[in-house]
């Protein structure tokens, strides 16, 4: 009998290959040739399942948002029962920082796909603000139910901060890995500005 092949596995394979090389090397270094040695794979076979590179980078961008959701949920599930928008806000900002060896990969591989976007713009550019924006908007959303509960200022404009925030934590978080702070400062610092924006009518 033909050994049945698990597709959604190889794709999977190939595309978590180009995730190990964009961290380590930069998605300059990513080829479809690089990408098969990394994955042990036929160059054939990353073709087969992926017809372009840019096929291949939207798909491992994709898992990469999958792996900070499920990193975000996880998050949010820690901050307790039943979650507060403070707390919900703080978890999610919180988990971004690259604190942890999971949470400096998923930074430093973001980063080349927007070194990707700067030096390409139409490689990526259509796709490359959906997840900043999904996140952006959730933000926005729990701080105007922190709003209405009276516990933000009815001055601020959640949208605004919602920016804002996402702002700083990447500023930090580039911070942290560029070696200025340490990730235990930056959460400090995020807590800090937190703290000014809650309870603060």
């Amino acid at each position: 009998m033909p050994e049945r092949v698990d597709h959604e596995e190889r794709r999977r394979q190939i595309a978590e290959a180009l995730l190990r090389i964009a961290d380590t090397d930069g998605l300059q270094s990513a080829s479809m040739r690089a990408v098969a040695a990394e994955a042990g794979v036929s160059l054939r076979l990353v073709q087969y399942y992926f017809t372009t590179k840019q096929a291949l980078l939207l798909d491992a961008l994709a898992r990469l948002g999958g792996q900070l959701q499920a990193r975000m949920d996880a998050w949010i599930r820690a901050a307790g029962t039943p979650p507060t928008p403070r707390s919900i806000v703080t978890a999610i900002l919180s988990c971004v920082l690259p604190t942890d060896a999971e949470s400096r990969r998923i930074t430093r591989t973001y980063a080349a796909y927007y070194t990707l976007v700067l030096s390409d713009p139409e490689v990526l550019a259509q796709h490359g603000t959906a997840q900043p924006d999904l996140l952006e908007g959730f933000l926005a959303k729990q701080l105007r139910a922190a709003q209405e509960a009276g516990r933000i200022s009815p001055r601020r404009d959640p949208a605004i901060a919602a920016a804002g925030l996402l702002a700083m934590v990447n500023g930090l978080g580039s911070s942290v890995l560029g070696g200025q702070r340490t990730g235990e400062q930056a959460l400090a610092i995020l807590d800090r500005h937190l703290d000014e924006l809650f309870d603060t009518v």
